[in-house]
């Protein structure tokens, strides 16, 4: 026995999910994903991961920039879902489209809710150094993030894990978790619960005035910063390079000891100072190059000490 699914979701995260629902063997009514977007230097439309698994998958896939038309409300409805699974998707689903599939929309979320609700709680719970993250299937209702949850898997977050680690891990942990509470469903005995209201947290998305390092800060600040926001957007500084401004991104780093003026290069391995102790640049990113060591780095760009990092 399968259930007809109707599956919502756009990025990368997304996709373990879906293979793994379309992998048990339940039917894929519908894919629905955002539009595709200009992208790279060319600006040519680019599928979402999800458009592009789906087409490879021979799922149908529906595009829409908005839920909110009677006419694509009317279409969602006539699917017939026993359920709609929602990861990542990008849009709010009003009450008319989470009331249609026959039991309502579950969403596969990457944090412990209510702690880090919204759109990038993988980033803030690594930029706020949490020693724990999970994910959690919750059935959906019209706040935001604020439904009851069915299913919770946790993971002890390491001190030097990167959102890109922590990403790929809770993709896969949320596509079993998933197919799990898919099971359950199938047999009308899966089990949610209201979220507590004590410890809420909102994961508003990255802007890009938090993404240039703040060498002020405490190193432990300044290390959880650069970890959430690796691999992307990356958290950066600039530094002149035969003449002129360069940014460089910093994709991995490590806690130190260590003291001087915030964002002072102390040491020949490309330890800098904050606003208490100190980190080392473990490895960086030169505009339009490859990730590389610090040892490659400063191989590439001399780097005295005293040196700062703006």
């Amino acid at each position: 026995m399968s259930l007809r699914i109707v599956f919502m979701g756009t990025p990368d995260f997304s996709v373990p999910v879906l293979a793994a629902i379309f992998g048990a063997g339940h039917e894929i009514a519908a894919v629905y994903t955002q539009p595709p977007r200009a992208a790279g230097r060319g600006q040519k439309e680019r599928l979402s991961p999800i458009h592009a698994f789906a087409e490879t998958s021979g799922l149908p896939v529906v595009t829409t920039p908005t839920l909110k038309d009677a006419h694509e409300q009317r279409g969602f409805a006539a699917v017939k879902a026993d359920v709609a699974v929602v990861v990542a998707y990008g849009l709010i689903l009003p009450k008319i489209i989470l009331d249609a599939p026959r039991h309502g929309c579950l969403n596969l979320h990457a944090s412990l809710l209510p702690r880090w609700r919204g759109a990038a709680p993988i980033q803030r719970a690594l930029m706020a150094g949490d020693e724990e993250s999970g994910v959690m299937v919750m059935r959906m209702e019209e706040g935001l993030d604020t439904g009851p949850v069915c299913l919770t898997e946790r993971v002890a977050v390491g001190e030097d894990m990167t959102a890109g680690e922590l990403h790929d891990r809770l993709a896969a942990l949320g596509a079993d978790l998933m197919v799990r509470a898919l099971a359950v469903l199938e047999g009308d005995s899966l089990d949610c619960k209201a979220q507590g209201q004590n410890g809420v947290t909102y994961a508003a998305k990255i802007d890009k005035s938090e993404t240039r390092v703040d060498w002020q800060k405490r190193a432990r600040d300044v290390h959880n910063r650069i970890r959430g926001l690796s691999p992307f957007p990356g958290a950066w500084f600039e530094l002149d390079v035969k003449g002129r401004r360069e940014r460089v991104k910093i994709l991995r780093s490590s806690v130190v000891r260590g003291s001087g003026a915030p964002g002072t290069v102390i040491g020949d391995d490309l330890t800098v100072a904050c606003g208490s102790d100190a980190v080392r640049l473990v490895q960086v990113q030169r505009a339009g190059k490859k990730p590389m060591s610090a040892d490659e780095f400063l191989r590439g760009v001399a780097i005295v000490r005293g040196a700062n990092l703006s």
